[in-house]
C-alpha cells in the first residue's frame, strides 16, 4: 500500500513536470527574446558594435553562479536567493554603466565641438557643412552622435528635428543648452558665432560652480558614507569577539523590534544626509 500511494505521488509529480516543463520553457525563451531586443535597442543607442548575445549570456550565467557562491559562502538558502536576484540585476547596472560612462565622455567634448562649429562658421561654412566638420575632427561619441544628425538631415529629416532626437537619446543639460541656441539663433536669424562665445563663458563659469559645490559638499557625503557603514563595521567586530552577543536581541520580540526600529532609522538617516549634502543648480 505504502509501494503503491509513493508511486501515485511520483507518477502525479512527474505528470505535473511534463505539464508545466514546456509553459516553462515557453515563458522563458519569450522572456529572452524580449530582453534581446530591449538590449540590442540600448546598445543601438550607444553605437556598440556587438551584438546583444554577450550581455544576454550574463542574465544565464550570473544567477546560477552567484546562487552556488552564496550557498558554498554563508551555506544559507536566503544567500543563494539574494545571489539569483543581484545576478539578474548586475547586466542592466552594466548597461546603465556604460551609458553613463559615454554621456559623460560626450558631455567632456562639448566645448571643444561649440569651439569647431563656431570656427567653421566663421570660415563661411553653413551649420550642416560644420556639422560635418565635426563628426570628421571630434572622436567619439561625439562624431557617432553628430554624424546620426547629418545622416537624417541628408534622408530627409530637418535639422531641428535631428537635433531633438539627439537631445531625447543623451539628455545632458549642456547639450540642452546648445540645441537651444541653434534652434533659436535659426529662428530669429542671430549670430551663432556671438552665441557660442557667450555659450562657451555660461558652461565654463557653470562647471567651476559645480566643481566648488562638490568641493563644499564634500564633507557631508563622506560623513553620509562613513554613518553608513559604521554600524555594519561594529556588527562585524563584536560578532569577531563573541558570536552570540546579539542572541538575546534576536530571540525576544522587544529586541527585534528594537532591531528593525534601528535599521529603518538608519536608512532614514542616510537618505536625509544624502539629501542635505546635495545640490541642485
Amino acid at each position: 500500500m505504502f509501494l503503491l500511494v509513493v508511486l501515485l505521488i511520483a507518477s502525479s509529480i512527474v505528470l505535473l513536470t511534463l505539464a508545466i516543463l514546456p509553459l516553462a520553457i515557453a515563458k522563458m525563451e519569450n522572456w529572452r527574446m524580449q530582453k534581446e531586443r530591449t538590449v540590442a535597442v540600448e546598445l543601438d543607442k550607444m553605437f556598440y558594435d556587438k551584438g546583444p548575445k554577450q550581455i544576454m549570456r550574463l542574465y544565464f550565467v550570473l544567477p546560477p553562479l552567484f546562487a552556488i557562491l552564496g550557498v558554498l559562502l554563508f551555506k544559507s538558502i536566503l544567500f543563494a536567493v539574494a545571489g539569483v536576484i543581484a545576478g539578474l540585476f548586475i547586466p542592466n547596472i552594466i548597461l546603465k554603466a556604460r551609458d553613463s560612462q559615454r554621456r559623460q565622455k560626450f558631455n567632456s567634448q562639448i566645448l571643444d565641438a561649440i569651439m569647431i562649429l563656431s570656427s567653421s562658421l566663421k570660415g563661411g561654412l553653413s551649420l550642416l557643412q560644420a556639422f560635418e566638420v565635426l563628426v570628421e575632427e571630434m572622436p567619439e561619441p561625439m562624431s557617432q552622435e553628430i554624424g546620426l544628425v547629418v545622416r537624417e538631415n541628408k534622408m530627409g529629416v530637418s535639422l531641428e528635428d535631428s537635433l531633438r532626437h539627439l537631445n531625447a537619446r543623451l539628455q545632458l543639460e549642456e547639450l540642452v543648452l546648445l540645441l537651444n541656441s541653434i534652434m533659436v539663433a535659426r529662428e530669429t536669424g542671430g549670430d551663432l558665432t556671438k552665441v557660442f562665445s557667450r555659450l562657451v563663458t555660461t558652461i565654463r563659469d557653470n562647471r567651476k560652480l559645480k566643481d566648488s559645490i562638490r568641493t563644499l559638499t564634500l564633507q557631508g557625503r563622506m560623513q553620509a558614507v562613513i554613518m553608513s557603514l559604521l554600524p555594519f563595521l561594529f556588527i562585524w567586530w563584536v560578532l569577531t569577539f563573541n558570536k552570540g552577543h546579539f542572541d538575546i536581541m534576536l530571540k525576544s520580540e522587544i529586541g527585534r523590534m528594537l532591531l528593525t526600529v534601528a535599521v529603518v532609522l538608519q536608512g532614514v538617516g542616510m537618505i536625509l544626509i544624502k539629501k542635505f549634502s546635495t545640490i541642485k543648480i
